[in-house]
């Protein structure tokens, strides 16, 4: 990216203005979308300035609760909840809103109510926000709106908060990366089309886990340390926040998984489906969770090619 001749060019591409371009795409298009992203956004921008100003403002620490997964909430989790599902609310575009900070989904009133269903984690790792949108057809929001499987999606993305803060978008058709310019507060397409490579350099995973792993994750991991086909050894990232690992992908070609390990399996908290039909998995209740497999197309491939292997013994 050419730095200079950017912060000279005055034709720039906002979020709400890219948004508006593929709206006209869409004839029977009424701008629904288009009000609900940019509650999303001003969400971001308002949670983003919280973080920058933690410290000042008193909100680093714990804010002595648990959410649903168990783990301690903090004070930034809160408030970022907070924002979010009244920036939702107030859009008159959501009817069903699921958190991973709340134990149930909210359901909007009949007088504020629109026909997306939104489901999000605030503040996940207290660094980022991800999210995705669904559309519900029928008259009156009930539960079974929301599990639905990926593939269904409107909408997709999530907001890195950092040095500079990254909002990813994604409507279907490809993938595309907008950075806040604090100076003008708007979101600026500084990332098109972003693409995956086709083969990684990173990986990430949690190895603490790895004593739970089951055979094929061990040796994929196994093959990333020590290679049996001369090529480098991978270089291992792992941050802990998902949003964060993922990004990594995009920028660093690295490949990411959440395992399935044998302790989840007795326990029984995910759905196990062929590695290829993860967009198709339909989830039995809001907050299950799933292992998952991400990355480059080669590393993707050679973690498939060893799941078959152990099916065939």
């Amino acid at each position: 990216m050419d730095h200079a001749r950017d912060a000279h060019r005055t034709d720039l591409m906002t979020i709400t203005r890219f948004v508006l371009n593929e709206q006209t795409k869409h004839p029977a298009s009424r701008g629904d979308f288009t009000i609900l992203l940019n509650h999303i956004v001003l969400g971001c921008k308002f949670v983003c300035s919280a973080v920058n100003k933690a410290g000042l403002a008193k909100l680093i620490g714990l804010a002595g609760d648990t959410n649903v997964q168990g783990e301690e909430q903090k004070k930034l989790d809160v408030l970022s909840n907070e924002v979010f599902i009244k920036a939702l609310i107030s859009s008159g575009r959501t009817c069903i809103l699921v958190s991973e900070e709340d134990e149930e989904a909210t359901f909007v009133e009949p007088s504020r109510r629109g026909k997306y269903c939104v489901m999000f984690d605030p503040l996940d790792g207290s660094s980022n926000i991800d999210c995705g949108v669904y559309w519900n057809y029928e008259g009156k929001p009930k539960i079974d709106d929301v599990l639905q499987p990926g593939k269904n999606m409107v909408a997709a993305g999530y907001c890195m908060y950092g040095s500079s803060c990254m909002f990813v978008l994604s409507t279907g058709t490809g993938v595309n990366g907008f950075t806040l310019d604090p100076s003008l507060g708007e979101f600026i397409l500084t990332h098109p089309n972003i693409k995956i490579p086709k083969k990684g350099k990173i990986y990430s995973v949690n190895e603490g886990n790895a004593k739970n792993w089951d055979s094929p994750t061990t040796k994929y991991v196994e093959k990333c340390k020590f290679p049996t086909d001369g090529s480098p050894a991978k270089s291992l990232r792992y941050v802990g926040s998902m949003v964060a690992d993922v990004i990594v992908h995009y920028f660093m070609e690295a490949s990411f998984c959440t395992p399935l390990t044998r302790k989840a399996q007795m326990e029984n908290c995910v759905t196990v489906v062929d590695p290829t039909q993860a967009l198709d998995l339909v989830p039995k209740k809001i907050h299950e969770r799933s292992p998952i497999f991400l990355g480059s197309y080669d590393d993707v491939e050679e973690i498939k090619a060893l799941y078959a292997a152990e099916e065939q013994k």
